[in-house]
């Protein structure tokens, strides 16, 4: 569906209170509540995340305990979020986009596959989703099926990781830059670095400022 993961092969403000995880389990809430027009069901909510039902239940009761959420007695869809528990303002919603074509904007139309809410304290200026394909950044706990959250921006610092466009390819990669030599580094050691050459059509789409996975949101 989306981009791009392998190299050559060789080899607003988080809302108070809340971890990481419960804060990813909370936005879960709303975005499927905004998207459905109706709350989720427990297993529906642990099918999203991709946890069991008890650990969904314990994290709700957390929820409702620290008064976010409420429960109505004796329905399926019993979840309720408080209101101003999340602020409206505090979330910004951020275009999940597809392969991008060589010579498309990354934000165009064709590219938008749906979108998600995020935290406007990592969503800073204008940014982009990529569900990430294949394993070559899981030592910088990127995994397969991963949606990396990227500010647009054409340049980008040495150690940043980028997702950049490169002979009409778009891949998620470690830029490493010393004096003449840059490089798209892996974070496997499956893979080998993408040497760039000075006449290759090398494109910095966007900086990697967070990773939502099926359990937590990241950077």
């Amino acid at each position: 569906m989306v981009v791009a993961g392998d190299g050559k092969r060789r080899g607003k403000k988080p809302a108070k209170g809340l971890s990481p995880i419960l804060r990813n389990t909370l936005g879960a809430i709303r975005d499927f509540s905004l998207r459905e027009g109706i709350s989720p069901t427990m297993q529906e909510l642990a099918d999203i995340l991709g946890v069991s039902r008890p650990t969904i239940h314990e994290q709700i009761g957390n929820l409702e305990r620290k008064g976010y959420v409420r429960r109505k007695p004796r329905r399926a869809r019993s979840l309720e979020l408080v209101d101003n528990s999340m602020k409206v303002a505090e979330l910004v919603s951020v275009p999940v986009v597809g392969t991008v074509a060589a010579g498309v904007p990354i934000l165009a139309e064709e590219n938008r596959i749906g979108e998600i809410l995020v935290d406007s304290g990592v969503a800073r200026g204008r940014c982009f989703a990529l569900v990430v394909q294949g394993d070559s950044m899981v030592d910088a706990n990127i995994q397969d099926g991963d949606l990396v959250i990227a500010r647009q921006q054409p340049l980008a610092e040495n150690g940043d990781i980028v997702v950049a466009m490169l002979a009409g390819n778009a891949t998620v990669k470690r830029l490493f830059i010393s004096g003449e030599q840059i490089a798209l580094r892996p974070a496997n050691d499956k893979y080998q670095p993408i040497e760039v050459a000075p006449d290759d059509d090398l494109r910095i789409l966007g900086k990697v400022v967070g990773v939502r996975s099926k359990t937590t949101e990241r950077l």
